[in-house]
């Protein structure tokens, strides 16, 4: 089922990393506040998912978190199931108010290029005093906490600026990237309501420019319950301007400086949106105490992200991470934003981003590296020297892409590969400052994130793939989907297999060393003779093979209980699937992982269908060949491809 196990690692935190990490300095506070001792992560690890008031409580008071009233319980449990829990009860505080806590002259809050415009630094006093004036005009318009503040924004600092003024009302933010379709952000924005709508005129996209004006005109009739639209001007694309507010006479209002309003730790910070590619997007509502104790933990403790450093994540308005590396802000890190392709105008721009902006953590999706790595990209030694981290998430970092980091990129760089969600705004499993890195494997499950791989009926399974599952409450699980009367969608999303344990739908391995392999999605596994596949092993080996861009498996099960494994190959221009190819491929299959993998069928296509951000739309393209109407399957706004479906139909 696996591939072979790795005997050496890549990569050892050396002496200082480990001992002048943000989590020894947790440990030793732990020691000397609590007398609890921890000889290893490991020990570490089970007091924290074993003990959770006592643990959740001391990250309360290590991070110093600043409520305005005292909390009376750290959680409080319903009579069953996790659905419901509450945490530090009686709080009330601001996600913006730490995040202005670490201002200072001494750095920029935000680094911003993009396609069009060169590196450029804002600092923590602008930043300071746009946000105090966007949040007062809020204000002035009668936004108040709790009302839905959206934007439809590409990746500029404005960006930040909103959320920040909106998270300072009380307000609960939702965004979307311009290059979903209109009806993809009608669908998730139609739901919550918004009372005030922040647009950009156009965006550029490897090279082009997307004028914004129709998709702003159709949108201005959208949505019944919107007072205000204010208009960024991003490409000065000559839109009329007269029946918008323009972000640059907002910044002019008058101000008496920047007030938070507090709210209670269960509050809304944002609404996230699950991809939509079968029924309409849920509505997925964090809350603000959960976002702000979880980010804090898992960039302070898990990442190791330490004032002056710079964080980077490449991300869209619409992808979870831009949340998540808003996080880095608490850290007192500068936080560098990037608009536009990542490959354009070549495969060298975010690692030449890099050391210009002398980033310390370097994040991106697991694609992006594999497209750098089949790029040829090679970096020029001792040119990151400031790099630290390289961060990778969105679907599972194959072993190669791992060796290939250490041997093209850094041979000294701490890979951090996360796996989390949207689901909760931050990730189950990740990295951790005193274990080994391991090509294809994540080091660790994070502090107070009970993960466990589970058979078919919920036992617990080491070093065996199973269901990966959550059986302890974590703060930052969505407090409801929006609009989820009875927790009815709640329920069904997690808690369908396993009464009232987390199901997430990956699959999993824990390994012996306690580090984690995840091998695709579990509605996506392949299926032979019972054994279960994931599709990551089969992506690793077919997309080595000379010639193939790109491939996408399905299990097709038929009505004797058998089924089938179908491979569809994306090959180069000069390329044609010949019987020869179709051997290498069976035969490097066979011979990397199993016979087990090898598919039934490989058939060529032009393109493999993915979702706005980047993932591979194995299920929906399972039930079009099953035989499912494609309307019913999947919304074609959620889609980077849409013309990819024609060839499944």
């Amino acid at each position: 089922m696996s591939a072979e196990i790795q005997t050496a690692p890549l990569w050892k935190p050396g002496k200082a990393l480990t001992e002048q990490s943000n989590l020894k300095k947790y440990i030793d506070w732990l020691f000397v506040k609590k007398g609890l001792y921890f000889r290893s992560y490991k020990e570490l690890w089970d007091w924290s998912v074993t003990d959770l008031e006592d643990f959740w409580e001391s990250l309360w008071h290590f991070f110093n978190i600043k409520s305005h009233e005292v909390y009376l319980e750290v959680i409080q449990k319903p009579k069953s199931g996790m659905i419901g829990t509450r945490w530090f009860t009686r709080s009330k505080l601001n996600y913006a108010e730490h995040i202005f806590r670490n201002k200072t002259k001494d750095r920029p809050a935000l680094l911003f290029q993009s396609e069009q415009k060169e590196l450029t630094a804002i600092s923590w006093g602008t930043l300071e005093k746009e946000v105090a004036a966007v949040s007062t005009w809020l204000r002035q318009r009668g936004v108040r906490p709790g009302d839905r503040v959206a934007g439809v924004l590409p990746n500029l600092p404005q960006a930040v600026v909103a959320f920040l003024a909106a998270n300072a009302v009380g307000a609960v933010w939702s965004s979307c990237s311009p290059d979903f379709g209109k009806s993809a952000i009608v669908d998730r924005f139609l739901q919550i309501e918004p009372k005030v709508l922040f647009v950009a005129d156009g965006y550029s996209y490897n090279g082009k420019t997307y004028d914004g004006g129709a998709l702003i005109e159709s949108l201005s009739s959208s949505f019944p319950s919107l007072k205000d639209i204010v208009l960024i001007k991003n490409m000065q694309t000559g839109l009329t301007t007269d029946r918008f507010t323009l972000w640059e006479d907002i910044l002019h209002i008058p101000n008496h400086g920047l007030d938070f309003d507090p709210v209670s730790f269960d509050h809304p910070i944002w609404i996230l949106y699950s991809s939509g590619t079968t029924a309409k997007p849920k509505a997925i509502t964090h809350s603000t105490g959960g976002c702000l104790i979880e980010h804090m933990k898992a960039l302070i403790l898990h990442q190791n992200v330490k004032p002056g450093d710079r964080y980077f994540w490449h991300s869209t308005t619409g992808w979870m991470m831009w949340n998540y590396a808003l996080g880095s802000l608490l850290c007192g890190a500068t936080l560098v934003l990037y608009d536009g392709a990542p490959a354009f105008p070549s495969s060298q721009t975010l690692w030449s981003l890099a050391e210009k902006a002398r980033i310390t953590h370097f994040g991106s999706g697991a694609a992006y590296f594999l497209s750098s790595m089949k790029a040829g990209v090679s970096i020029q030694p001792n040119s990151l020297r400031h790099l630290e981290t390289i961060g990778s998430t969105g679907s599972p970092l194959p072993p190669e892409a791992f060796n290939w980091i250490y041997s093209h990129v850094k041979k000294d760089i701490w890979l951090i590969s996360l796996s989390g969600g949207t689901d909760i705004c931050s990730a189950f499993v990740g990295g951790c400052p005193m274990e080994p890195v391991y090509a294809g494997e994540i080091q660790c499950r994070m502090l107070g994130a009970k993960v466990e791989a589970f058979d078919s009926v919920g036992n617990p399974l080491i070093d065996e793939v199973g269901e990966m599952v959550i059986t302890q409450p974590m703060p930052s699980m969505p407090v409801y989907f929006w609009g989820d009367q009875n927790n009815d969608r709640y329920i069904d999303s997690y808690y369908e297999m396993f009464p009232h344990v987390w199901r997430h739908g990956d699959w999993i391995k824990i390994t012996p060393r306690q580090s984690v392999v995840i091998y695709g999605r579990s509605d996506a596994t392949l299926n032979r003779d019972g054994v279960r596949i994931g599709t990551a092993e089969i992506y690793s080996a077919v997309e080595s093979v000379p010639g193939v861009k790109d491939s996408l498996a399905v299990y097709l099960e038929k009505e004797n209980g058998s089924g089938v494994i179908s491979l569809f190959v994306v090959l180069n221009a000069d390329k044609q699937l010949t019987e020869e190819l179709k051997s290498d491929i069976k035969q490097l299959l066979r011979t990397q992982y199993s016979p087990r993998h090898v598919p039934d069928t490989i058939e060529q296509v032009r393109d493999i269908p993915y979702t706005i951000s980047g993932k591979k739309m194995e299920a929906p393209v399972k039930k079009i060949l099953m035989g499912m109407d494609p309307g019913k399957v999947v919304n074609p706004d959620t889609m980077r491809n849409p013309d990819s479906l024609k060839e499944f139909v």
